[in-house]
C-alpha cells in the first residue's frame, strides 16, 4: 500500500531543520526501499513542511517510519497527516 505523508513544520524551529538535515538524508536514503521520494512544501516560497510517499503494510508502520526520522524528536514537525494513496495515473498513462 501507499502513502501520502504531509509534514506542516513550526517556523520558529528553522534551525533545528538546519541543524539536523544531515543526519535526515541519512535517514532517507537508509529507508529508500520504504521511502519511495520526500521533499519540501512550500508557500509563497517560505517553507511549509513536507511531503513523503511510503510503501509500507500498516499506516503505524508509517507512523513508525515517520518517528525513526531524526527530526521528530526535535518539535520541527508542527503536524502529520498520514493518508493512504492509490495511484491511478503515471508518466502520461491510466494504470490498472
Amino acid at each position: 500500500m501507499l502513502y501520502a505523508v504531509l509534514f506542516e513544520d513550526d517556523p520558529a524551529k528553522a534551525d533545528e531543520r538546519r541543524r539536523h538535515m544531515p543526519a535526515h538524508l541519512a535517514f532517507l536514503e537508509r529507508e529508500a526501499d520504504r521511502i519511495r521520494a520526500a521533499g519540501p512544501l512550500f508557500d509563497g516560497g517560505a517553507g511549509a513542511g513536507g511531503l513523503w510517499l511510503v510503501e509500507a503494510g500498516s499506516e503505524s508502520a508509517v507512523r513508525r517510519l515517520v518517528e525513526a526520522d531524526p527530526f521528530w524528536p526535535t518539535g520541527l514537525r508542527r503536524s502529520v497527516r498520514i493518508l493512504a494513496w492509490r495511484q491511478v495515473f503515471s508518466d502520461g498513462r491510466r494504470l490498472g
